[in-house]
């Protein structure tokens, strides 16, 4: 057999191989490869096996994983990645106390960002997120979701989407967009939110005819968007053929988690405080729970999701960053996973299944993204790990050694290309 590339003498290999999502105790039960080999021919696995039968694959490019763990490439469900600006001068607020309200009178939280978004050109906010897809590649992440929602009017909600498409296509790891135009309502709506509901559904005959973006989420919680209109602005959008998500259950517990059943989304995200109704209806549903551990953690909050007892009752959950300039800034899932570990009690095995296979179903990429099989894109890490069990034990840095991107070195130890 002649091949692209073989990687070879991997110490530890994660397929996660598997039909998913992956729910509930399935979760927990992981198949490690020992001693194992993988080849890679135009983009995609050829063949997986053990090294000492690899022996006879030719191959032009031969990288020894010296006992490495190997993996596929982390799938990131939950970002923001288009913005301007940043807000590290709110951090100081937020240790002294200022409650969020008071910040957003002094001009800070997210209508900051909002009007750092409106005022950057294209090229500012295309080259800042090439910026931070370039530290997602170095982290192991190889398939990315990004949301709009900093714009809160129709020009710069497009403009965010636009950005989102030619990074696409000028970055090697693969974007799945989100238009998340419900996100907040802007200060010129804040006495007619229906109106703005309005405005940003109008959008999405042009968003659908230009490709811009796969799904449509919003933001249902208190002072944002209620039950009752996040249902009716979802409906509009699933009459319009995209796939549903929600922001819900963050702050306030609104049965966001039953909504997102309701409709058939693909994903209900944040989930802080989903009730114990709400956690046995996403457990019973195809709808996956997208837990932002990282958002609590910087937030310097208590109450972290119920990730334990969602998988306890049967659900199937991926973790992700919430990676935004305001509530968890990193790009870092590695160290989520730590979170995750510590924070939410998870195993290993839940967790590596959090941040594979059940992500990439949770952005409608279960088919191409998140394992190691024949036929699947070859995007594959090797890990500067002896074990899968190290990454979330040894926290808070990069252990990322090798990032394969369909089969090319995107990342390698000490560099990016």
């Amino acid at each position: 057999m002649k091949v692209d590339t073989l990687i070879t003498n991997i110490g530890q290999l994660l397929t996660m191989d598997k039909k998913g999502p992956v729910k509930g105790s399935d979760m927990n039960d992981l198949t490690v490869m020992e001693g194992a080999a993988v080849a890679v021919k135009d983009g995609r696995i050829k063949w997986i096996g053990s090294a000492e039968k690899a022996v006879n694959i030719q191959a032009d490019k031969t990288i020894d994983a010296d006992g490495k763990l190997v993996t596929p490439g982390l799938v990131e469900p939950h970002t923001h990645l288009v913005f301007g600006g940043s807000r590290e001068e709110e951090m100081a607020l937020k240790q002294q106390g200022v409650p969020y309200l008071e910040i957003l009178k002094q001009g800070g939280g997210i209508l900051s960002t909002v009007n750092a978004t409106r005022d950057a050109s294209y090229n500012e906010l295309l080259e800042k997120a090439l910026f931070h897809l370039d530290r997602m590649a170095m982290h192991g992440i190889t398939t990315v979701e990004a949301k709009s929602g900093y714009g809160l009017d129709k020009q710069t909600e497009l403009k965010q989407l636009q950005v989102t498409k030619e990074a696409n296509v000028k970055h090697p790891l693969d974007i799945v967009s989100t238009f998340l135009g419900a996100h907040a309502i802007p200060p010129e709506h804040k006495e007619d939110p229906e109106a703005f509901l309005s405005l940003m559904s109008e959008l999405f005959d042009e968003i659908k005819e230009k490709n811009l973006a796969e799904f449509i989420d919003i933001f249902t919680e208190t002072g944002v968007f209620s039950v009752e209109q996040s249902l009716r602005y979802l409906k509009k959008a699933k009459e319009k053929g995209f796939g549903l998500k929600i922001h819900a259950d963050e702050i306030d517990q609104l049965g966001g988690t039953e909504l997102a059943v309701e409709v058939g989304a693909i994903s209900g995200e944040h989930l802080a405080v989903a009730s114990d109704n709400g956690i046995k209806q996403l457990a019973s549903s195809n709808t996956i729970g997208v837990i932002l551990p990282g958002t609590v953690f910087y937030l310097g909050k208590d109450t972290y999701p119920r990730a334990r007892k969602m998988i306890d009752e049967g659900a199937a959950i991926t973790v992700s960053t919430d990676f935004n300039p305001g509530s968890s800034v990193t790009e870092n899932l590695q160290l989520i996973m730590s979170i995750a570990a510590l924070k939410l009690k998870l195993t290993p095995a839940e967790i590596w299944h959090a941040v594979t296979v059940n992500a990439a179903h949770a952005i409608g990429r279960g088919y191409e993204a998140g394992t190691i099989a024949t036929g699947r894109r070859g995007d594959i890490v090797i890990w500067d790990a002896p074990n899968y069990k190290y990454i979330p034990y040894h926290y808070g840095v990069n252990h990322a050694n090798t990032v394969l991107k369909n089969g090319e070195i995107l990342y390698k130890r000490g560099e990016i290309r």
